[in-house]
């Protein structure tokens, strides 16, 4: 019946192999998908916050220019560009058409009223020009002021979505690493399991007497020591091996 043994002990193993391969290869197989899975949310996320970056730079940029634009105004970026920016506004279209429309007004009210060449008429011909210009610095303050309060809540839109981009990409690496240590663990488990089919069937083989009887245990020696010494040395013995 050493056939019979045998064949129980490998089927046994065969078994038992089996099932740790198809255990390993399923962890294997389910930790590469999820691993998978979190790698196409990762870049799906980057993009996402490439899309709003790319949508809302424009306002950042304008509110770049929008400050610089002010700083320039007030001076704090050097007395030229405070120059080149007030000259600008004087050369403006804005400027010269509305300086034209003013003193041609004061000129027709003077010329009505019969106060053409008194000194009011020419009074208010040389205040209109710096009011009309320091009225057009205050109110292109205030536009640039506007665009820099929107570069800011653009640029803060931006730190938001690349904060969440971030919390979002930082769950999903999470993920991957714990699929992935469940997916070494798994692998252990299945190597273990190749280990214990192995020592399953030589226990079962040898429990069915693959091995044969165990031998005897060989019987204790016995000495006795018998008899008065009759001389130095002298002993008289029995026993068996």
């Amino acid at each position: 019946m050493g056939w019979v043994n045998v064949a129980i002990a490998g089927a046994s193993l065969v078994g038992g192999i089996y099932s740790a391969n198809k255990q390993g290869k399923a962890a294997d197989n389910a930790s590469r998908l999820q691993s998978d899975a979190a790698n196409a949310g990762i870049e799906q996320q980057n993009k996402q916050f490439e899309a709003i970056q790319k949508l809302l730079n424009p306002y950042v940029d304008a509110g770049y220019q929008g400050q610089a634009g002010q700083l320039d105004l007030l001076g704090l970026n050097g007395a030229g560009a405070q120059g080149a920016a007030i000259g600008a506004i004087q050369q403006s279209p804005q400027f010269t058409s509305m300086l034209k429309q003013g003193e041609n007004s004061i000129l027709q009210n003077a010329s009505a009223t019969g106060g053409l060449r008194g000194g009011n008429t020419q009074a208010a011909l040389a205040q209109y020009s710096p009011q009309l210009l320091s009225q057009l610095i205050n109110q292109q303050y205030s536009r640039l002021g506007g665009l820099a309060s929107v570069g800011q809540n653009a640029a803060a839109g931006v730190g938001n979505a690349g904060q969440q981009n971030a919390n979002n990409v930082s769950n999903l690496l999470q993920q991957q690493g714990a699929a992935q240590a469940g997916g070494a663990l798994a692998q252990g488990n299945a190597q273990a399991g190749y280990a214990n089919a192995i020592t399953g069937a030589i226990g079962q083989y040898a429990g069915l007497g693959g091995f044969g009887p165990k031998p005897a245990s060989a019987a204790p020696f016995d000495y006795s020591v018998i008899g008065a010494q009759s001389a130095p040395g002298d002993y008289t013995l029995k026993g068996k091996l």
